[in-house]
């Protein structure tokens, strides 16, 4: 299979080095290379099977290990994404971005989609995909309904203090983790964030578009009005109702409401002034 540069020489290179390398079991990939969206902007998502008996060493060695399988930049690990397993790697020659995750082959029981192999041992991999199911990532519109209030209500102490860069940032989050999601279940795509909203999410797009304000309070006041109301809009077109939290929803947004107003008032009178 051909993939496009830079990929495709970075991808050789590290395939080669791990199938000479005793101590891996195998090499699979996900993310663009497994749907088949790769393109000159993708990076590289591989899975590295590692054999039990040097797992620690090869953990502990990962990132020299990197360094030899190209010209490593930088290397962090993942933590930050509660993924320890993962080294996060910029490689040059060609300016590449590539995960590497650092598996045993009991860990390939629990994922959220079947990798593509790109190299095993002795079939190692694709015997233990067939053992086990994945589980794809998937929305529980009920799990966001019982926080959105919640997090309406906090957006609006932001706003209310004059927090814009955090009041920005909130209403990113809202995006990213209620609004982009049940876009995308109600039209059948695994949720993935805003990732590709505009190829996956077009007739949704102008309405996100509408959520995302300036550095400016009043701005700031009319993308969390739209960012309800497009919330509401979703909210109506699932096939299975939630159950609502109909006072915790009418009091955030009275609250939100009430801190519009006090905003826009302090807004107005100090362009009077």
């Amino acid at each position: 299979m051909s993939y496009p540069e830079p990929l495709s020489a970075a991808l050789d290179r590290i395939v080669s080095a791990v199938s000479t390398d005793p101590r891996f079991e195998g090499v699979a990939a996900g993310g663009s290379l497994l749907n088949g969206t790769a393109d000159e902007f993708s990076d590289l998502d591989l899975v590295l099977v590692v054999a039990d008996a040097h797992y620690r060493d090869v953990m502990d060695s990962r990132v020299d290990l990197a360094a030899g399988w190209g010209r490593l930049l930088a290397a962090f690990t993942g933590e930050h994404v509660g993924e320890p397993r993962l080294l996060i790697c910029l490689f040059d020659e060609p300016l590449l971005h590539v995960d590497l995750k650092f598996v045993t082959v009991a860990d390939l029981d629990e994922r959220i989609e079947d990798p593509l192999v790109l190299w095993e041992r002795d079939t190692v991999i694709t015997r233990r995909l067939a053992t086990a199911s994945a589980t794809p990532l998937a929305v529980d519109p009920q799990w966001i309904e019982d926080r959105f209030w919640v997090w309406v209500h906090y957006g609006a102490t932001k706003l209310g203090r004059g927090e814009i860069f955090e009041t920005v940032d909130f209403l990113s989050f809202l995006r990213a983790n209620a609004l982009a999601p049940l876009a995308s279940h109600l039209r059948g795509h695994e949720p993935r964030g805003v990732r590709r909203a505009e190829t996956l999410l077009p007739d949704v797009v102008p309405a996100l578009a509408g959520t995302i304000p300036g550095y400016d309070v009043c701005a700031c006041v009319t993308a969390t009005r739209r960012t309800i109301a497009l919330y509401r809009q979703l909210r109506e077109q699932l096939p299975l109702p939630v159950r609502r939290g109909i006072e915790a929803e009418a009091a955030a947004v009275r609250y939100f409401e009430m801190v519009a107003f006090a905003v826009a008032a302090k807004a107005d009178g100090a362009g009077r002034s």
